[in-house]
């Protein structure tokens, strides 16, 4: 049976789970607390032990405080694990600001965050099979700008010329799947249309029949720390590679389908 292992069941990861549990996988995975049927990240024997029976490893924890913690804790254990197939999640944040042009997986990493771009370097680096997916803005069902517009906390940003990339949730799992059969290898994970996030404002309020909120400068904004560093690059991210090469291809293509498909 294939036993997919997983470091950190969050948001993506989770999906993931679902898709693999209704296909007859097991799948185990490690949270901070061992909550539920997880297993605590803090529990070396048991964290050991689903290592040396996994097929498939995979790690969705970013790096806390300047490092990675599943590197630091098991990297040597999962560099040596029987496994077949390694995945990280990593980020396209590791580009950093390209002005608004395309980049693909052999862009130089510049990222603003030195933990990431390490992070990104060292899971590449682990095993011969590692499967490094880069994410961009990931949305989904309860975490899209559709909920940010019932809860009025959405904004209109006057940055003319900004340019971001998405990913729906179901078709990041989508991408590991098809990953399986495909090479090793750096994958870009992101939808077919970038564009300014005003953009999915105003589809979205249209979508609701909600109010367009006005259009406001950053310092106008009252914009959290993290959320102003959100619109300090501007990117396009291409896809191609992980189309050609794993026969990806996204179930949502836009955000048009990505949003329908919340309602």
């Amino acid at each position: 049976m294939a036993k997919m292992l997983i470091f950190g069941m969050g948001y993506a990861a989770g999906h993931l789970a679902a898709r693999l549990d209704a296909r007859g996988w097991e799948v185990v995975g490690t949270t901070r607390d061992g909550r539920g049927d997880s297993l605590s990240f803090g529990d070396e024997d048991a964290v050991l032990g689903a290592l040396r029976s996994a097929t498939h490893i995979l790690s969705s924890v970013p790096p806390v405080d300047g490092s990675d913690p599943v590197l630091e804790r098991y990297g040597e254990a999962i560099a040596l694990a029987p496994a077949g197939w390694a995945g990280y999640l990593s980020s396209t944040g590791v580009y950093g600001d390209t002005g608004g042009a395309w980049v693909d997986e052999s862009a130089p990493i510049k990222g603003r965050r030195p933990d990431r771009n390490a992070a990104d370097a060292a899971w590449q680096a682990l095993r011969g099979d590692m499967r490094l997916f880069r994410l961009p803005g990931i949305y989904g069902p309860g975490r899209s700008i559709l909920d940010r517009i019932c809860s009025g906390s959405a904004h209109r940003i006057d940055l003319p010329g900004q340019v971001f990339s998405r990913i729906h949730v179901d078709d990041i799992a989508g991408g590991i799947m098809a990953s399986f059969r495909g090479p090793a290898g750096v994958y870009n994970l992101a939808d077919d249309a970038p564009c300014h996030q005003n953009r999915l404002v105003e589809w979205g309020c249209a979508m609701l029949g909600a109010p367009v909120p006005p259009l406001r400068t950053l310092d106008d904004a009252g914009l959290s720390p993290a959320a102003r560093a959100f619109y300090a690059e501007n990117r396009r991210v291409a896809n191609g590679k992980a189309k050609r090469l794993l026969g990806w291809t996204p179930r949502y293509p836009t955000f048009r389908e990505g949003l329908a498909s919340l309602i």
